[in-house]
């Protein structure tokens, strides 16, 4: 892929600094007196590919993009594209309501603050070129605060999402806490009923076993034996019920 021409003459310095297949990475290159400023187009969330915005200082003044008059003009409304981009993502941010519209800005952030790092620094790198050229160091300030809002606005989402991942990490811990708990709750009393259910089961056999004429105190003491393992399964299921976590267990006494 060959590296767009514009209808414009660049100094043999600058070409002898330029590849052939692309105007390469965001940057400023100044030599005898011209300015060639190559930045990227805002990058899309959908692609890779970065379309290229080329601008270009005489050494008069005058500013040209892509071979085009009112270079100055074009230099400015591309720094409001990403200025309202920022301003898009930053309602976006306000009014995100779950994880997945974290991730999908967050998504969108990376990208654009990389890219407005880089195209501050070529922006930087173009105002050291040119002295003290008003133009070029409005610019660059702006240029430096769109960086700087993507930068934060890119940590404050990833704060969020780091948040909202420990409450629902949390809040996941502590239903199935209670869930454990209702669980050997369950197990409890299946041990005390398990026993009695058992020696119920066996007494209720319509089989003759020579028990059936005993005293009424031998369906207690039946009874009561029954009970008695019951208790035992119960505290044999309670000792072996895992201990709880670390940060749930008591601070120790003062001494």
């Amino acid at each position: 892929m060959k590296r767009s021409q514009y209808k414009w003459t660049l100094p043999a310095e600058i070409t002898a600094r330029l590849g052939s297949e692309s105007w390469g990475a965001q940057r400023a290159i100044f030599e005898t007196g011209h300015l060639l400023l190559v930045l990227h187009a805002p990058p899309k969330a959908d692609g890779n590919e970065r379309e290229h915005e080329v601008f270009l200082r005489l050494p008069e003044g005058k500013w040209l993009y892509k071979g085009t008059d009112r270079g100055d003009h074009a230099l400015t409304k591309y720094l409001e594209d990403y200025r309202a981009l920022y301003t898009e993502l930053e309602n976006r941010f306000e009014k995100a309501a779950n994880i997945d519209a974290l991730f999908a800005i967050i998504d969108s952030l990376i990208p654009l603050a990389r890219s407005a790092s880089n195209m501050k620094q070529a922006l930087q790198a173009a105002r050291e070129s040119l002295g003290n050229d008003a133009f070029i160091i409005d610019m660059r300030d702006r240029g430096v605060d769109i960086a700087r809002g993507f930068e934060l606005l890119l940590a404050d989402a990833r704060l969020a999402l780091e948040f909202r991942l420990a409450r629902s990490s949390e809040a996941q811990a502590r239903a199935a806490e209670v869930g454990n708990r209702a669980q050997h709750k369950l197990n409890i009393l299946a041990a005390i009923a398990f026993p009695l259910m058992s020696v119920s089961a066996v007494f209720g056999m319509n089989l003759h076993s020579g028990l059936e004429n005993l005293h009424v105190l031998a369906f207690w003491l039946v009874f009561l034996g029954g009970l008695g393992l019951g208790l035992f399964v119960k505290g044999w299921v309670s000792s072996t019920a895992p201990s709880a976590p670390e940060g749930k267990r008591p601070p120790p006494a003062k001494r």
